[in-house]
């Protein structure tokens, strides 16, 4: 996304164009499958420093096992779209790509940039019965594999446990139960709510999607025309101007104020992903709770912060989930068995390094194996969190929580996907439309309705422009 999932550490690590160029040397003019030399190129978009050393360890075993040289490249999601084109039009792309968001993924797929016959076999091979099966379908166009989908984090509502508690509230997994919680803990210096509100960051697009979700508002419908001015999608931005606006902080808010707002105890829900935890739990240094009570209590916020993974509005049968599945993705230039082997270890040998860099925000949709069907959950939830201080994430956190996010994975909803308009999606969050309607909706320059109307114009027009 941005395209920019949300990983706890938001500045990322750019990768210019001499250490891309340097790597891709001697690859311009490649059309086809690359000669089998046993040298592949893998862009990782885990590019923070930790991840990156976390990764060369990983596959420093896989060449030591296999013999084949890999030329590991760091890069930022934001660079992504833009270094992809350019490899492709200059005969420069790597074979492999690792944690591709969706929308990213199947950007690639529409134009033509992928091989998705290894991800098939990789996926027959390993099992398709050892993947969760919405992971699956989330990353398929049909019966084509786009991908081989690796690991998730989620969109999650945090709440101060203790504050509602005190006003007799109960836990925000509605749209009226939201609104009344942030009208009751909005004064005395406390805001209600915290939520995204900056124009110029897909995290505030994914902060209104997982909204917009619960109340059944859609991208397009069943007849693939963009339905962000239908009923329903009025009403979600209508809430979210509500609960960003009028009971939140004043001025834009970003990926770092919501944060902070929370961390320090002035607002009593914010709207963030599940890389959050670590930081919630007070093991990173630089994005410790600093509420008034954690003075004496390091663990009091993460103590008494409750947490929603699925909301519903008025207009929805059902409660939905918004996150985000990660995959791994073969070039249409890949050099062919060296890729296969390559993820394979990656989803096996290698899987518990991959996903244990970052737990909280990496939840394994690959469950486990034949033999041993809940090995990599079981994995996961012993695995350490933490930057500068770690514990494991089941000695931090409570199994029902746990438990919330490993069944979250299988709820999970987004626009576009399975209506077919991922390279929609991909655009979106490239020319980030609905960002810049919520920006002037919470800044007061038009109103909910307008926005609603704003914003499917602008991806109308974006649609049109794809065809």
């Amino acid at each position: 996304m941005r395209f920019r999932t949300l990983r706890s550490r938001m500045t990322a690590v750019g990768v210019t164009a001499t250490v891309v160029g340097g790597l891709l040397t001697g690859c311009a003019g490649r059309t086809g499958p690359g000669t089998p030399d046993r040298e592949i190129t893998v862009w990782s978009q885990e590019n923070l420093p930790d991840r990156v050393a976390a990764t060369r360890k990983v596959v420093a075993g896989f060449e030591e096992k296999t013999g084949i040289k890999v030329h590991l490249v760091g890069v930022d999601e934001g660079q992504m779209p833009q270094l992809i084109m350019s490899a492709a039009a200059s005969g420069t792309l790597p074979d492999v790509i690792g944690a591709a968001p969706m929308g990213q993924v199947w950007q690639m797929y529409g134009n033509g940039l992928l091989n998705t016959d290894i991800p098939k076999k990789i996926v027959g091979e390993l099992g398709r019965n050892t993947f969760n099966a919405n992971a699956l379908d989330l990353t398929s166009d049909g019966a084509t594999s786009l991908g081989v989908p690796s690991d998730a984090w989620l969109q999650l509502l945090a709440y101060r446990k203790d504050r509602f508690a005190e006003q007799g509230l109960p836990a925000p997994d509605t749209y009226g139960k939201a609104l009344t919680a942030a009208k009751a803990l909005t004064g005395d210096g406390h805001d209600g709510m915290s939520a995204a509100t900056d124009p110029s960051d897909v995290f505030t697009s994914q902060s209104f999607e997982s909204i917009a979700l619960a109340n059944d508002c859609q991208l397009v419908d069943a007849k693939h025309e963009v339905a962000l001015k239908s009923p329903q999608c009025e009403k979600a931005f209508d809430t979210y101007d509500k609960l960003a606006r009028e009971y939140g902080a004043p001025g834009t808010q970003t990926v770092d104020s919501t944060r902070a707002t929370y961390f320090s105890g002035r607002s009593s829900m914010v709207i963030w992903s599940s890389f959050l935890l670590d930081e919630l739990a007070g093991l990173r240094s630089d994005a410790l709770p600093s509420c008034p009570e954690c003075k004496k209590d390091p663990h009091y916020l993460s103590d008494n912060t409750g947490i929603t993974t699925a909301m519903r509005g008025p207009d929805a049968k059902q409660a939905a989930q918004f996150g985000e599945i990660t995959s791994w993705v073969t070039t249409k230039t890949a050099e062919t068995a060296a890729s296969q082997q390559f993820i394979e270890y990656m989803m096996g040998t290698g899987y518990e390094s991959w996903f244990g860099m970052a737990p909280e925000g990496k939840i394994p949709v690959r469950k486990g194996t034949a033999a041993d069907p809940d090995r990599y959950l079981t994995a996961w939830r012993h695995s350490d969190i933490g930057v500068d201080t770690r514990k494991p994430l089941d000695q931090v956190f409570s199994g029902q929580l746990l438990d919330q996010l490993a069944d979250g994975v299988g709820n999970l909803r987004r626009w576009g996907i399975t209506e077919g308009e991922g390279a929609l999606v991909g655009a979106t969050n490239g020319e980030l439309p609905v960002p810049k309607a919520v920006g002037a909706m919470t800044s007061g320059q038009t109103s909910p309705s307008e926005a609603a109307h704003d914003a499917d114009d602008e991806v109308a027009a974006l649609k049109k422009s794809l065809q």
